[in-house]
């Protein structure tokens, strides 16, 4: 293990610079085509703005502030996108801490008066941790930084039958903010849309069934697949980094015992995210050996020609990537 560690302690030492320089974090530009007459609906991530555009439809502006590729923990928002969240008719985040980089404009957005949801608040959270199984108390969704705090793993949307209800508190949430909205419209539409998300975990549940008890261990890149852990009973037995943001660090010695686990548990695949660095995983698979590196779109959809151009393709294939690394 000495050459691994001196490997580590290397990409170790770069490893900040490595994650500041993943995921395209550049200023999508102003939003074409936008009619001032709509509502604008200002949302965080990618991936809760194809919820919402889905539940939506066409009757409103729905700016994205996370371009496809983003990593969210530490997104920095450009000067046009602190204004266009400054200027949204109602603003929707991820909550829980997630957004790290733009907890700051969304507190002072709020405090404008901007009705702000937090999409973490329709949900049972687990905990971050070896103990991420324990459900959190759900009263405790008001504060971003007093959830980081409390260790609420923000993660929900890798499990889509917590989306299902996401969206549909979305929707309540708009019909209760937005003056003027066709409200038996965004029923139709939003329980179109979460019948969909039903039919998903649905789908999921037969999809993963494939894999025995035996081999539904995983181990991912950062702590992101708990609630799909919890939905689909599968153990996060490790993670290349011990935390819930791709922002911390890791040591060697972390990354040693993590070697070990793996090798003794018998793990075939370590899962990476797209949108951050695999090469801490690349590197713990190639001490180990004879084990894959599957990348899973984690806390960002793809681009438009990838299996995760939309909320709903890229959960369905991150499950077909799990089954085909699991119970082959």
């Amino acid at each position: 293990m000495r050459f691994f560690s001196r490997v580590l302690v290397t990409i170790i030492a770069g490893f900040a610079l490595v994650i500041a320089g993943c995921g395209d974090d550049g200023d999508p530009g102003p939003e074409v085509g936008a009619d001032p007459e709509q509502p604008t609906i200002v949302v965080t991530t990618n991936i809760l703005g194809d919820v919402v555009e889905n539940l939506v439809g066409s009757g409103f502006n729905v700016v994205t502030i996370m371009p496809v590729g983003a990593a969210p923990h530490d997104f920095p928002a450009s000067a046009q996108q602190v204004a266009e969240i400054g200027e949204a008719d109602v603003l929707i985040a991820n909550g829980a801490g997630f957004e790290e980089g733009l907890v700051d404009v969304i507190e002072a957005a709020e405090g404008d008066g901007v009705p702000v949801f937090e999409a973490i608040s329709a949900v049972e959270t687990i905990e971050l941790g070896p103990d991420g199984h324990d459900h959190a108390d759900e009263e405790d969704h008001t504060d971003e930084g007093e959830h980081a705090d409390e260790g609420i793993d923000p993660h929900f949307f890798t499990d889509p039958a917590r989306m299902a209800l996401v969206a549909d508190s979305i929707a309540e949430f708009l019909m209760a903010n937005i003056d003027g909205i066709d409200s038996d419209a965004m029923n139709v539409s939003a329980d179109g849309y979460v019948d969909q998300l039903e039919a998903l975990d649905a789908a999921l549940v037969e999809t993963l069934d494939v894999i025995d008890e035996e081999h539904r261990v995983l181990v991912t890149n950062h702590e992101v697949f708990g609630y799909f852990a919890d939905r689909y009973d599968f153990e996060v037995v490790g993670t290349v980094i011990p935390t819930g943001t791709t922002v911390d660090g890791v040591s060697a010695q972390e990354l040693a015992e993590l070697a070990e686990l793996i090798e003794h548990e018998g793990v075939p695949a370590i899962f990476a995210d797209t949108s951050s660095s695999d090469e801490l995983a690349r590197t713990l698979a190639d001490e180990v050996g004879d084990i894959e590196v599957v990348e899973l779109f984690s806390e960002s959809l793809g681009s438009d020609d990838s299996d995760g151009a939309t909320y709903i393709d890229m959960v369905r294939s991150n499950a077909q990537h799990i089954v085909d690394a699991l119970a082959g």
